[in-house]
């Protein structure tokens, strides 16, 4: 038998009281951290570690054990996140229509776009390192999870993250040049290429 226990059940089963926000509000304040990285190690702890560390059962136990420890942990996140808060109410002001327009286009259009064809892009800087020409592949090569040829060899273009996947036991018939998204574009690993 499975059952399923929500974050507010728990919180209700071992006595801990939920704080209410306001619609949104979590959602800028998680923003906000992600930025300014106000909860990481480094400013609260290795909070895993430190979980395990704690000898006590209840959650009063914890927070006292906790800030003995970590006495401005706490005082120090929440300054990096207003901080980030403050900075994100600056930027929030200066969005409007056209801002939001161009955002829009910027991900529906180009990004779009550029997402389905780097692969050609990967292909061309490929093939010209290699000093050879490529093609994309047909419906055919696709379906057996070939995206193009250098020269007359194919290739299978995939995320970093297919090489844990790999033990699924797909096969493809080609060479595997993996990529990996970086904020401002592509990292490409060509290794295979050149073995």
């Amino acid at each position: 038998m499975k059952i399923k226990l929500i974050n507010e059940q728990i919180r209700e089963t071992l006595g801990i009281e939920s704080p209410v926000f306001p619609k949104y509000v979590t959602q800028i304040i998680n923003l906000a951290n992600q930025n300014a990285q106000g909860t990481r190690p480094k400013v609260v702890g290795q909070l895993s570690d430190l979980i395990k560390e704690f000898p006590g059962k209840k959650f009063e136990e914890w927070e006292e054990w906790y800030i003995q420890r970590h006495p401005d942990a706490i005082k120090d996140a929440k300054e990096k996140i207003f901080d980030m808060v403050k900075k994100l109410k600056h930027a929030i002001n200066k969005i409007d229509e056209n801002l939001i327009n161009e955002w829009a286009k910027d991900l529906v259009l180009v990004k779009t776009f550029l997402g389905l064809r780097f692969q050609e892009a990967i292909l061309k800087k490929a093939a010209e390192l290699k000093g050879v020409d490529y093609r994309l592949s047909d419906n055919t090569d696709e379906s057996k999870g070939i995206d193009g040829y250098i020269g007359d060899m194919p290739i299978s273009i995939k995320p970093e993250t297919y090489k844990i996947k790999k033990s699924l036991g797909e096969h493809i018939e080609a060479k595997i040049i993996y990529y990996k998204e970086l904020k401002n574009g592509i990292e490409v690993d060509l290794g295979e290429l050149f073995l």
